[in-house]
Order: C-alpha cells, then sequence, then structure tokens
C-alpha cells in the first residue's frame, strides 16, 4: 500500500496509525509536541514507528500519503514542503471512509454540530447499530477497524474538511454558520464558508442536505452554489415544503410527502437552538426510518452534552450553568437569549476576533453583572463597561465564581459561557467547564 506518514498522534492520529497498519500501509506517526503516555503504549505494543518532539522532514518526505491532524494549519512550512512534492495530504475523516461501507451522517456548522451529533447519535441508536465518531469520542477510523458499525454520525470540523478529496455523507447537516476560527482563514469569512460546504461537494442527487433554513449566510450561498443533494431546510420562521418547520410548538416535517407531527413541549433541551437541533436530528431519523415514538421519546430523555449550558448545581435558590463550549460569540448568543432570569456572566479568554456587538441586546436586557476571566479583559471592558453596574476581572476561576456567588441573589443565574477560546488561563475549553463545576461545588 506504500508509506503512510501521519501528523500529529493525537486520537485520529492513533486511530488512522492502526487502521493503516491493517490494510497494510508502514505508518510512521510524527508529532512535533510530546504524545500523550496511553497512545504512545498503543503504537509501541502495535509495532508502529513513532516520534515526538519534533518532525524528521527527511522521514516524511518518503510518505506516499499523510494523514494531518486538523490542528495543524496549512501554513506550516512543512505542509507547504509536502504539498510543493506533491504528496497527497488527507484527514482522518477521508481516509478512514475509504475502509467502511457504512451510512455516513456527517453534521458540521459552527455552533450545535456537537450537540445535534450526540442527539442523532442517541436517537439512532434506539433501533440502528451506529457509531459516534469525528470531533467527537473514539476516532473514526479505530472505530472502523474494531467494530465496523453499518451507520456512524460524525461530528466534523471544517478543518476535516479542508482535507477531504472524495469522502461524502449520504446525510449532511449543516446546522448554522457564523464567523469562527477565522484566523485559520487569513481571515476571509467567504473560505470558511466554502468550508464548511464541502460536506456536501461530493454528494449525488440520491443524499440528503440538511441545513438551517433560517441562516442567510447559508441560504445566499446555495442561491450561488448549488448542490446536487436533496435539500431538506429546517426553519423556525416560514413554513417549508420539504423539511421540517415549527407550527405552534409542533415540528412539522415533510419528506417525499410524508408528513411527521413532533411536539416540542417537552424537549429535553431548553432554548431555540435546540429546536433547530432537534429538527435536524429528527429529520435524519426519518430519514433512516425510526419510528415516530421512538424519536419522540429520544427528544424528551436526552442528557445533553457536558459543558454545553449545563446545569451543575442550585445554591440558594441560584441556579449555576457550565455552557464553556462556547468559543465564540454566537454560541454565547444562544446561551443568551435562553435565559430566564437575571443573569451574572462570566465571559473572557483569547478573542478571535470577536464582535460582541449582537450581544448588547440580551446584555442590556438579562445580564446584571459581568466577570471577565482572561489574560487580557481590555475589549470587554471596552465593550460592556457601560452597560452593567458592576464589571470586575479576575484570572482564576475560584475567585470568578466566589465572586458571582456574592453578586447573585434568589431566582437569579449564574452563567459562565466566555465566547472565547480557553488557552490563555486553561488548557481547553473542558478543563475550563471543570475548574468551573469544582468551584460551584467548593462554595
Amino acid at each position: 500500500m506504500g508509506n503512510l506518514v501521519i501528523l500529529g498522534g493525537g486520537e485520529s492520529g492513533v486511530g488512522t496509525a492502526l487502521l493503516g497498519k491493517k490494510k497494510g500501509y508502514d505508518v510512521f506517526v510524527s508529532d512535533k509536541g510530546i504524545i500523550n503516555d496511553t497512545y504512545k503504549q498503543v503504537l509501541t505494543h502495535n509495532e508502529i514507528e513513532f516520534e515526538d518532539g519534533k518532525h524528521s522532514e527527511e522521514k516524511i518526505m518518503e510518505a506516499d500519503l499523510v494523514m494531518k491532524s486538523p490542528g495543524i494549519p496549512d501554513k506550516v512550512p512543512l505542509i507547504q514542503t509536502i504539498k510543493a512534492k506533491q504528496i497527497a495530504i488527507v484527514s482522518e475523516i477521508e481516509f478512514a471512509s475509504k475502509f467502511t461501507a457504512a451510512t455516513i451522517v456527517g453534521i458540521t456548522g459552527s455552533n450545535g454540530k456537537t450537540t445535534t451529533a450526540s442527539l442523532t447519535h442517541h436517537v439512532l441508536r434506539q433501533e440502528l447499530s451506529v457509531g459516534l465518531a469525528g470531533n467527537i469520542g473514539d476516532s473514526f477510523a479505530k472505530q472502523i477497524l474494531e467494530h465496523d458499525y453499518p451507520n456512524y454520525v460524525l461530528e466534523i470540523s471544517s478543518f476535516q474538511l479542508d482535507d477531504i478529496a472524495n469522502f461524502k455523507p449520504h446525510i449532511a447537516v449543516l446546522t448554522n454558520i457564523s464567523p469562527d476560527h477565522l484566523d485559520r482563514y487569513d481571515y476571509n469569512f467567504e473560505k470558511y464558508i466554502a468550508a464548511k460546504f464541502r460536506i456536501a461537494e461530493n454528494q449525488t442527487k440520491d443524499d440528503y442536505f440538511i441545513y438551517d433554513g433560517d441562516d442567510e449566510v447559508i441560504v445566499n450561498w446555495l442561491e450561488n452554489h448549488p448542490v446536487q443533494s436533496t435539500l431538506l431546510p429546517f426553519s423556525l420562521t416560514r413554513v417549508v415544503e420539504n423539511g421540517a418547520y415549527l407550527d405552534n410548538d409542533n415540528i412539522k416535517i415533510t419528506i417525499d410527502n410524508k408528513h411527521i407531527i413532533m411536539p416540542t413541549a417537552n424537549l429535553a433541551l431548553e432554548g431555540k437552538h435546540n429546536i433547530k437541533n432537534a429538527m435536524a436530528a429528527s429529520t435524519v431519523a426519518h430519514l433512516l426510518k425510526i419510528r415516530k415514538q421512538t424519536i419522540r421519546e429520544s427528544l424528551e430523555n436526552f442528557q445533553g452534552v457536558e459543558h454545553r449550558l449545563e446545569h451543575v448545581l442550585k445554591i440558594n435558590k441560584v441556579q449555576y450553568i457550565n455552557d464553556s463550549k462556547a468559543t465564540n460569540v454566537n454560541a454565547t448568543y444562544y446561551a443568551l437569549e435562553s435565559m430566564d432570569a437575571a443573569t451574572v456572566w462570566i465571559v473572557g479568554g483569547v478573542d478571535k476576533g470577536n464582535n460582541y456587538q449582537e450581544l448588547f441586546q440580551f446584555v442590556n436586557e438579562k445580564v446584571k453583572a459581568i466577570i471577565c476571566l482572561g489574560v487580557d479583559n481590555g475589549k470587554l471592558m471596552k465593550n460592556f463597561g457601560g452597560m452593567v453596574d458592576i464589571i470586575v476581572e479576575t484570572q482564576f476561576m475560584s475567585e470568578a465564581v466566589k465572586i458571582a456567588y456574592k453578586i447573585a441573589e434568589a431566582g437569579e443565574n449564574v452563567l459562565l459561557s466566555p465566547a472565547c477560546a480557553s488557552f490563555d488561563l486553561f488548557e481547553n475549553y473542558e478543563d475550563r467547564g471543570r475548574q468551573f463545576k469544582d468551584a460551584v461545588r467548593n462554595l
């Protein structure tokens, strides 16, 4: 099969290495950082050659195929060199999909993709054998090697879509598009939109494309760049002929002239954006012939995703909510929109070129105090300083939670929804969310 070089020894890298070896490739894993011990043991045990702390360029250039971790930008000199030598670079999703005949549901979007993927998987697994992979859980490649489920739900980032060639999901879902990760796309929103739409570029008329029909960015792009697949939009604001829409608190879905009605009254997840996530998940479930009753029950008993509007504890009648996964403004928009009481808002971190304007209406309406939690809070102070009576800054989660505890009164909320990346003070958004939950439990 030739030489497979894998750049990045994380979950997707090691999964690809295992699958590649099984399929007859000579595999070499190279990571510029330090590979974690568990992964090192797996590689050693499977007699897969690896290096960490460096990239041996000479050895890498012997590759017939390179699988690149989604975390490595194209701008890196090593990647430029590989491209100059015309060695093919693929993502794990592209590589692994060649070795399965499974029905694939691919889900992407700026926000909501983890919740929608988890919810869709939760509904489907009641009646189908189905794996959950991509940006979530065990690697796709490893699951193909160990289980080869007949169906997969994949949460796919734009970085993973950047390096596909032939990958196509039978059902593609695009939850929404808002400016995010623009630092990786030359601060060009069009490039980022194009990356998201790659999820449908190989689809044919026998495939389906489910998307937010209220999202102007998506609708405008589709008008100018039509896709081959059958379009199934979902909407909260208008009647949809094919797809899903909201009618008096009922989700109405039409596919091939079949009509299905799902009540939203008992949805486990709150907020308008979660009605959209439920629409996407139930449309997928209907396409895959899941019974109506099963879909209803699954939407009503779904537990939600950790670090996404996660209700942690109520202390002295104050609800503490962990939304650490909100790493961009649009995610925080949904969080603030769903607050039903005065809120102490903990915000901040690494700003990816944020425009906070769309949050102003909710801050004026719902936020009683702001706690800025970042290394540099200047932009937050400037944007929100005049809108609330109390705005303070700190660089410690424990202190942020203690301040919130003093300010919040019975019936109010304390919301961690940072609108920023976490790398200034935390390892990642999970670390940030766990520190928040620990601090709340220690009050």
